[in-house]
């Protein structure tokens, strides 16, 4: 999961950095640092909010993997 993935799953979700925390029983901190690309994900506290996003209907794709039903794609400009 990148920080842009977890901002565009929250929006879609329209969850709140503290509704979400709580959801995934991590810290708003965590979230808040790792949206701003200030630091990285352990591997038990991405599970955890992959996890929760996932139980609320998000579902995450791979590069170049199709979305099944409505969804949006993100390329950054400066990338490809």
């Amino acid at each position: 999961m990148t920080p842009a993935q977890l901002r565009m799953a929250r929006s879609a979700l329209k969850v709140g950095v503290r509704e979400l925390a709580e959801m995934a029983g991590v810290t708003t901190a965590t979230i808040t640092r790792f949206e701003n690309e200030r630091g990285g994900l352990n591997a038990v506290t991405a599970q955890k909010l992959k996890a929760a996003l996932t139980t609320a209907g998000v579902t995450f794709l791979d590069d170049g993997q199709a979305a099944v039903g409505d969804g949006v794609s993100f390329v950054p400009k400066d990338s490809k």
